[in-house]
């Protein structure tokens, strides 16, 4: 049987895309072999890799309130902390887990801010590595880890598809962050939005063409970053549209 390499790009409350796509991944009886993910991707890859039914990591997500895990680091190198994030991973993946535990093998790619490079992560302490993938540079506070300091994987590598090179037979890229083509600038946030948007998706287009397949739900260009309100509707659009391109992804496996 073929192995099947997932790789989930970040994408903020957009990445629970990623979730739809896994539950239509098991109704059709794709089993990924290897998972890799950067910031929100990396995210549902762990979680998903610990045998949490995509159904119930999005429970989690719906119940989990952002102004409930943000504390104010003011004076640091970042503004909010992640250590209730932190702490919330032990609690649902456990005090001392690791890569090795989980069930499915998991890549996790960060950036060191020192070295200006993409690292990636597969063995040892997991939740270190977790918390720096999803921490936006000046957003958030950057992770200090073995001798690194990390901040979000997608800053430079928003699809990890070279992460599952020599780790599978069929390599599947599920990229949650299309770009609106219509979309209007109307204020400083939204620039800055737009700003960060356009630079990471760069470097995903510089490398979907290393996929053996390539899913990216249009719809999901119409959601907000942090829309996590929107969160059943997210997980509809990446179920959804997996289903809808059935026969195409199946052939990609079956041909990869």
């Amino acid at each position: 049987m073929k192995k099947i390499g997932l790789a989930l790009s970040g994408g903020a409350a957009r990445g629970i895309a990623h979730l739809g796509v896994l539950k239509a991944f098991n109704e059709l009886g794709i089993k990924p072999a290897v998972l890799s993910g950067v910031s929100s991707g990396a995210i549902v890859a762990v979680f998903y890799a610990a045998g949490y039914k995509p159904d119930d990591i999005l429970r989690l997500i719906k119940e989990l309130r952002i102004y409930r895990v943000m504390r104010l680091a003011i004076g640091q190198v970042g503004i909010l902390h992640l250590d209730a994030v932190e702490k919330l991973y032990y609690r649902y993946l456990g005090e001392q887990a690791t890569f090795e535990g989980l069930d499915i093998p998991v890549i996790i790619g960060a950036t060191d801010m020192h070295a200006g490079a993409t690292v990636n992560f597969s063995s040892g302490e997991l939740i270190k590595p977790l918390i720096a993938s999803s921490a936006v540079p000046i957003l958030y506070r950057p992770v200090h880890y073995q001798g690194m300091l990390l901040n979000d994987g997608g800053l430079l590598d928003n699809l990890p598809i070279e992460a599952l090179s020599g780790k599978c037979d069929v390599k599947i890229g599920v990229h949650s962050n299309p770009i609106n083509h219509e979309a209007r600038i109307t204020s400083l946030r939204s620039m800055i939005e737009r700003t960060a948007h356009l630079a990471i998706n760069n470097n995903v287009q510089l490398r979907r063409h290393l996929a053996d397949f390539f899913i990216e739900p249009p719809e999901l260009k119409h959601y907000r970053l942090m829309s996590f309100s929107k969160a059943d509707e997210l997980f509809e659009i990446g179920y959804h549209y997996t289903m809808s391109i059935k026969p195409e992804l199946l052939q990609a496996i079956n041909q990869g």
